[in-house]
């Protein structure tokens, strides 16, 4: 576990390394999906190119959001302060939202039909998520509740987590239940031909991420009331999903009755 990794003498941040591994194998197993639904690649690029600026973008604008009152903002146009604040902190959800919203733009603008390709490539998002997971669990961020019981982790001195106690592994946790659920929505589509890949992402990451925040011990997270800020927009993306899809139930059904 450390915050970066020496490779042949390089001094690698762990998390970025993870989160690039991710996405390149992402794409290498995009091949298949994409000459099965005769896809066009060089689209899917554009696609992918506009949705991992608009993660960025938002993944960094709801932390910013969210950590308001713990930031300097007299120093925040300080050439070092600024660096530290744009290479560090990151919330996935803002990630998730921005990243969908450009990718609907990317389709409009570039005049792509977008729905096949997040139909059929939705699992490349937990997939990527689940790298970057290990990569938290490597930098000690997003870390877990103290912890003495079975798996427990002890974080060495420098990482982002306490080093002086045992703590629950979230980020590992996380990690592979997010690639397991690439896998089955990988087999869902590939095999299946299962419509609500989308769905079923939305809801089952929400459920796992709202459970999940409850053994999160790290503080700048954000919350409202009694529940942090993830949680109340894990609540959004599993009802909102749910509705979608008795809505759209009940159009089939209705579109059937002669």
């Amino acid at each position: 576990m450390s915050i970066y990794l020496n490779i042949l003498g390089f001094h690698i941040p762990s998390y970025g390394l993870m989160i690039t591994l991710g996405v390149i194998l992402a794409n290498v197993f995009a091949l298949y999906p994409l000459k099965k639904y005769k896809l066009i690649f060089d689209d899917f690029l554009i696609l992918e190119a506009y949705t991992l600026l608009g993660a960025f973008i938002g993944a960094k604008l709801l932390y910013l959001i969210i950590s308001y009152r713990e930031i300097d903002w007299s120093r925040f146009l300080e050439p070092k302060y600024f660096n530290y604040i744009m290479s560090s902190g990151f919330v996935f959800y803002g990630g998730l939202i921005g990243g969908l919203l450009c990718f609907l733009f990317a389709g409009k603008f570039n005049n792509i039909n977008s729905k096949p390709y997040i139909t059929h490539l939705i699992y490349l998002i937990p997939w990527i998520h689940g790298f970057g997971r290990i990569g938290c669990f490597l930098a000690g961020c997003c870390y877990g509740t103290p912890y003495d019981g079975p798996f427990a982790v002890q974080f060495p001195e420098g990482s982002l987590a306490p080093s002086d106690t045992t703590l629950f592994p979230v980020q590992l946790v996380e990690a592979i239940c997010l690639l397991i659920l690439a896998i089955v929505l990988a087999v869902l589509d590939l095999k299946k031909s299962y419509p609500h890949t989308i769905a079923i992402y939305f809801i089952v990451y929400g459920i796992l991420r709202f459970l999940l925040e409850y053994v999160r011990y790290d503080a700048v997270r954000g919350h409202l009331l009694a529940l942090s800020t993830s949680q109340w927009i894990s609540l959004g993306f599993v009802a909102g999903t749910i509705c979608y899809l008795i809505r759209a139930a009940h159009k089939q059904k209705k579109d059937m009755v002669p």
